[in-house]
């Protein structure tokens, strides 16, 4: 195994959402989603068993929360970084979070921008830690700055065809609709649900959709998605290029 890639555990209780996590971590350089797990318990029984460097951990979990396996984590003295990526945005929650030692803290929803400067943040400091055995404060400052750099690219994002692009967006224009999900979308278009969602999660990250939560008066809130001011104009230097 290329020990210079960061093998990362997903912890979160809905699989659409442990998806995108892991479209998301994909599309970053260096890091790999060693696993899966929907509980606190399976991610204790996960860590004991393998190795990883890194957890990506959502908070509100149904049978439990993940500020007790982060501190369980702490008093079992596992070594492994945590990353929080949660809708809570309590104060007392983000402030259990990181007294509990995570390296950042994200509030869905967010934008990919976000977690890239997470995630490289994250990167530069576990490169640092692994190669020097004393840091100057300058090497502190640096790996202590999340940068929010994000490039303008008319590539593809990993994982993305053409055609498969066009014909989501063509669903999308069709439809008439001013929000929508990635399950309309997928029935409109007999595309997979799980492949849509990873385009529309791809669109918004390049600025073409943005996307929402809206709850509904019981279940889980549903990620809804709209055309953004200037998507039509974005989307047509990926949809008609060569």
């Amino acid at each position: 195994m290329d020990t210079s890639i960061l093998s990362v555990l997903i912890v979160e209780d809905d699989p659409m959402v442990a998806e995108m996590n892991k479209f998301y971590l994909e599309q970053v350089e260096g890091f790999r989603a060693g696993d899966w797990v929907a509980s606190t318990n399976e991610a204790l029984l996960v860590l004991e068993q393998g190795d990883f460097d890194l957890i990506l951990l959502d908070i509100y979990m149904k049978e439990s929360n993940g500020l007790e396996l982060l501190s369980e984590i702490r008093h079992r003295g596992i070594k492994v970084d945590v990353i929080v990526i949660s809708a809570a945005s309590d104060k007392k929650s983000i402030q259990v979070a990181l007294q509990n030692g995570a390296v950042d803290y994200l509030i869905k929803p967010f934008e990919f921008s976000r977690f890239h400067a997470a995630l490289n943040g994250y990167r530069e400091q576990n490169q640092l830690f692994r190669s020097q055995e004393r840091l100057k404060q300058s090497d502190l400052d640096t790996i202590r700055r999340f940068r929010q750099e994000q490039r303008v690219s008319q590539e593809l994002p990993k994982g993305f065809t053409r055609p498969t692009l066009q014909t989501i967006w063509k669903v999308i224009e069709s439809s008439g609709a001013e929000f929508f999900s990635a399950e309309d979308i997928s029935m409109l278009s007999g595309i997979s649900r799980v492949s849509v969602n990873k385009y529309c999660a791809g669109l918004v990250e390049m600025g073409v959709l943005e996307m929402d939560y809206v709850y509904g008066t019981v279940g889980r809130p549903v990620q809804k998605y709209q055309i953004a001011p200037n998507g039509r104009k974005t989307i047509s230097k990926y949809i008609t290029q060569n």
